[in-house]
């Protein structure tokens, strides 16, 4: 298997095919069939050597098209929801069969392919804003080129549907284009500056020994520590890179994939870094796991408090992307810390807005910044599972 984005020949193959598309932008054209062509072509390079995923990726896509399809109709003059429920539900079986495969004794790895998380996220939203009525049309190719959009295939950033195919159907400006071409290729060049090189001597120089002390109890303290930051840093400019070449391929191809991430380690508090942090995943948790799940709480009158509906929320809309990233309790315990973060701070909000104890100006920003940077590599040093690796 191919590896996106991952060696230096991936790349120059991939600017060979993208250069008709580089060329017919800057015409101001759009090259449909041609793009089909390539995103079959780098499918293929993902998959050619593991037939077994290659399956499992086209009964999933056939799996998903019928479902929004059949869901779509369904729709058009109906809206029980039961059946959207079980829409949604028969949309993330897939998944959630992949997630639970290694508490599972039977092998069910024959369903999982790479990249099948940002494909169900994307399958699941359709379902969703077909219950809202926000989407009007459905073509079976436009679905698929959303899903299958390749720069974005294994690991994001997340896009919308209509959004996507806003763009996709526009046409293209040259002027505008070749500010975009230009954007795209400062972003690949600067995800090569993260991934293979900071990331690449992070993991190296830090990440290697100070796993070594810890395994060998070495100054165990201070190595927890080290890897603390250590890993929190690698795991940015490691994730943060190769999201820089999904959106800027994306840009060469004359689509605006949404940035991922916006300088989070300069969030004042937890609020704003999940604003900076893998923003299309954690939009997509708050648009449609956690707004709704307020929405559904506040129509049944479940609880009085607005306060005590959104920190439920909170628990849940966190829980759940925690058990995504998998069914480990670190990272279970890592989705309940981020949303016992989340609560506190907002409680401490509240109270400071009666006790004015904490006001806003320039040093309690930076104040701000430091404390929730330590608050945020705590929660990736749960995330990173070390403490399911080493003796105590």
């Amino acid at each position: 298997m191919t590896t996106p984005y991952g060696s230096i020949l991936y790349f120059a193959v991939l600017f060979a095919f993208l250069a008709p598309i580089v060329i017919a932008g800057l015409l101001g054209k759009r090259m449909p069939v041609y793009n089909a062509f390539v995103t079959l072509v780098f499918i293929y390079m993902m998959f050619a050597s593991n037939t077994i995923q290659a399956i499992a990726l086209i009964i999933f896509v056939f799996w998903q098209l019928a479902l929004v399809r059949l869901y779509f109709n369904y729709r058009q003059k109906n809206n029980h929801g039961g059946i959207f429920v079980l829409a949604l539900i028969l949309s993330i079986l897939p998944l959630f069969i992949v997630k639970l495969q290694p508490l599972l004794a039977a092998n069910t790895t024959m369903i999982g392919f790479l990249g099948i998380s940002y494909l169900t996220f994307k399958a699941a939203q359709m379902i969703m804003e077909t219950r809202d009525g926000l989407i009007k049309e459905l073509n079976s190719w436009d679905f698929i080129n959303f899903l299958l959009f390749f720069p974005t295939l294994s690991s994001g950033p997340i896009d919308r549907f209509r959004r996507f195919k806003k763009e996709a159907d526009s046409p293209i400006d040259p002027d505008k284009y070749a500010n975009l071409l230009n954007r795209g290729i400062f972003l690949i060049f600067l995800g090569f500056l993260y991934k293979f090189i900071i990331a690449y001597v992070i993991q190296t120089n830090a990440i290697t020994g100070l796993e070594y002390n810890l395994h060998h109890h070495v100054q165990f303290g201070w190595s927890l520590v080290g890897y603390m930051y250590a890993y929190s840093m690698y795991l940015f400019f490691d994730f943060a890179g190769y999201s820089a070449f999904a959106v800027g391929v994306s840009y060469l191809m004359g689509v605006q994939t949404p940035m991922n991430f916006n300088k989070p380690f300069a969030s004042r508090n937890i609020k704003e870094f999940w604003n900076r942090w893998h923003m299309t995943l954690s939009f997509w948790f708050r648009d449609f796991v956690f707004m709704r799940l307020v929405f559904w709480m506040t129509k049944k009158k479940f609880f009085k408090s607005k306060f005590t509906v959104a920190y439920i929320a909170y628990f849940v809309n966190f829980l759940i992307m925690g058990m995504w990233h998998g069914l480990h309790w670190y990272y279970i315990v890592y989705g309940l810390y981020q949303a016992a973060l989340i609560v506190g701070f907002d409680l401490f909000e509240r109270w400071n807005k009666k006790k004015k104890f904490y006001p806003k100006n320039k040093v309690t920003n930076v104040i701000g910044i430091v404390i929730t940077f330590q608050f945020v590599c705590f929660g990736f040093l749960i995330f990173s599972g070390i403490f399911d690796k080493i003796s105590f």
